[in-house]
């Protein structure tokens, strides 16, 4: 192999191929990453895999003999379970204790044990460090920070399984990688300047989570994330990044909520595709693809195709996020002109919507289909179901379309999930009341390629079987 260069500055066929090194043989099957490549006319692409919390290689490695933290996919229990994982972490924001945002909190009650490992919807593996260590982190669009268990004073440094099989995680550490620096008071990342110790030249960091004291606390550190070439040569690259060395975890990372770190994809100056852009490594643009099996991509760098879906980010200026606006609504043949905002989030599992967006397309889409209506099921978290043979199928339900502001249309691929019951199946309308904000969930996006473009603040989407260039 090549010796390594340094990434800052290169122009084109950038790859991403984060080596699974450090952490069991059956991690090591978990997560390889990959590249697509854009061509030399401008900034290429660069990206890994992801991997949905039910996905096959997760419950091979959580579940190596078979018992898994989480019931089996497409029952109720786990359509249950993943509604409450919901609850639990969505709308995760940072709290206004750390930068004056308007937090917005977590649902009560207590974190069940099929959540507390592994308790985020998508993971990713990554490389840090000279030499190399690995980190399996969850993948978080709702807040920005990327940081990883280091020097650890409290934090999760393994998982032991129900069969008690144990797996260990790695610690970073700033003094045993060559290429680490500290981040100064002065640094231009470092908000907590003020917060500097008279003795000790380090840029501190914390990050409050509305939810039962969970936070993680640390000081910023710059060092690099590996990467390789995607050319015959396969060189390796390195890009500098700056992210938390998180020496402090409480509450909920502690129960296993994100048990390696946290990688933070918000529109912050702090999170890595802002870094990424700034340096000039990747435009300031990433996407997220959703296949049908759990299994996706990210790309950094994406900015899409020209035949794509587009609407414009409705940008708050106190919390910046990826909210868009709806304007029109289309059930089956019924068209309804309402406008709403709503957030695109990948880490929630199913759409949230409140009134009137939902009162609106629930009831229409009852009115519009020919099934028996489902008696109301407390284990199951959707209100529209519907009796249905097992030999029927789905393709007579009603379509489900949204029409963004701009005029382009989002064709909801899977607006319902059939599930089994006594005696037959139901099928449900996957969506659920929300009390608070309206959230696009992962449910909505699967078998989309999904551009966060924020350089032309536009959220994009082209259909994608996620195994293919844009």
């Amino acid at each position: 192999m090549a010796p390594a260069a340094t990434a800052r500055g290169r122009a084109c066929s950038f790859s991403s191929f984060l080596r699974v090194a450090d952490l069991t043989a059956v991690l090591c099957c978990l997560i390889v990453a990959g590249l697509w490549v854009d061509g030399c006319d401008g900034a290429g692409t660069f990206g890994f895999d992801i991997h949905h919390r039910s996905s096959d290689p997760v419950r091979a490695m959580l579940a190596p003999n078979g018992e898994d933290l989480l019931p089996e996919r497409g029952t109720p229990g786990y359509y249950a379970a993943m509604a409450h994982r919901d609850r639990l972490v969505h709308g995760l924001r940072l709290a206004a204790a750390d930068d004056g945002r308007a937090p917005i909190t977590f649902d009560t009650g207590n974190v069940t044990y099929l959540l507390k490992a592994f308790g985020f919807l998508h993971y990713a593996n990554v490389s840090v460090g000279t030499p190399s260590l690995s980190f399996l982190v969850a993948l978080d669009t709702g807040s920005d920070l990327f940081w990883i268990p280091c020097d650890c004073i409290s934090c999760v440094r393994g998982l032991k399984l129900p069969n008690g099989t144990e797996i260990d995680f790695n610690i970073y550490s700033p003094n045993s990688s060559s290429s680490s620096t500290v981040v100064p008071c002065s640094g231009a990342l470092c908000r907590k300047h003020f917060k500097c110790s008279a003795t000790h030249n380090q840029c501190p960091y914390q990050v409050v989570y509305v939810s039962n004291g969970t936070s993680s606390t640390g000081i910023l550190v710059e060092d690099v994330l590996h990467m390789t070439t995607d050319d015959n040569q396969s060189k390796v690259v390195t890009a500098q990044i700056t992210f938390g060395c998180g020496r402090i975890q409480t509450g909920s990372f502690l129960e296993g909520g994100a048990p390696n770190g946290l990688f933070g994809l918000g529109m912050n100056n702090i999170s890595v595709p802002s870094i990424l852009a700034k340096d000039g490594l990747a435009a300031n643009s990433f996407s997220m693809c959703f296949g049908s099996d759990g299994i996706g991509r990210i790309s950094f760098g994406d900015k899409g195709s020209s035949n794509q879906g587009e609407t414009p980010f409705l940008v708050s200026r106190s919390h910046p996020s990826y909210n868009i606006t709806v304007t029109r609504v289309i059930v089956g043949k019924e068209i309804h002109d309402l406008e709403f905002s709503a957030i695109f989030d990948s880490g929630t599992s199913f759409t949230y919507l409140n009134d009137p967006a939902y009162t609106l397309i629930s009831k229409t889409f009852d009115s519009s289909v020919q099934e028996k209506r489902h008696p109301s099921d407390p284990s199951i978290p959707f209100e529209y179901c519907y009796d249905i043979s097992s030999n029927r199928s789905l393709s007579h339900i009603p379509m489900l379309n949204l029409t963004m502001k701009g005029g382009d249309r989002f064709y909801v691929t899977e607006p319902v999930e059939l599930i089994p019951v006594l005696g037959g199946y139901v099928y449900c309308l996957a969506v659920v009341k929300s009390g608070d904000i309206n959230i696009i969930g992962q449910n909505f996006m699967t078998g989309y390629r999904v551009v966060f473009d924020r350089e032309r603040m536009v959220l994009a989407w082209k259909p994608s079987n996620c195994y293919s260039v844009m």
